[in-house]
């Protein structure tokens, strides 16, 4: 599918260019999952799209830029049922409210900052799903694994030499 037009995003290694998809592109993509096309439905996910790894609040903000008297609860329930089409992916970092982005399906995992909550996106070491192998699988058929890798970003790194040390 073609991206209409870029948004500089985050990864552990430095930001880069991302493109977005267009309204028409989510479009054709919510008609494939068999959903109504809805101006809240493309509003939440251009918004997400546009700020990756955003709370339900944060997003709700932004939609208000187009959509004055959507409420949070129509958010919170858009984000679920695209969550469901895995048109949006819902992460969950320590100590905060879950996060949103529209990167999905690709098995990527996420830099969290455990002083300030910053996070990136990390692409999987070894580019195929798991990404990890377990001592065992319990049977199952394992098709991802989540990695979440907790640091302090350079912002904070910088603040905490600045800081007296006792």
């Amino acid at each position: 599918m073609q991206r209409s037009t870029t948004v500089m995003a985050g990864t552990a290694g430095g930001t880069r260019p991302r493109p977005l998809l267009a309204a028409d592109e989510w479009a054709l993509q919510l008609r494939g999952h068999g959903r109504r096309v809805t101006k809240q439905r493309l509003a939440v996910l251009g918004a997400t799209d546009r700020h990756p790894h955003s709370s339900a609040d944060e997003i709700t903000r932004w939609v208000r830029e187009d959509l004055p008297s959507i409420t949070p609860q129509s958010v919170y329930v858009v984000l679920s049922d695209l969550t469901e089409l895995d048109l949006v992916r819902k992460f969950e970092p320590p100590a905060g409210p879950a996060l949103y982005e529209t990167r999905t399906g690709d098995n990527h995992h996420h830099a969290y900052c455990i002083r300030c909550g910053r996070v990136e996106d990390v692409d999987c070491s070894v580019g195929a799903a798991p990404c990890l192998v377990p001592s065992q699988d319990h049977g199952m058929t394992l098709l991802s694994a989540e990695v979440l890798y907790r640091g302090l970003c350079e912002r904070c790194q910088a603040t905490a030499a600045a800081e007296p040390q006792p």
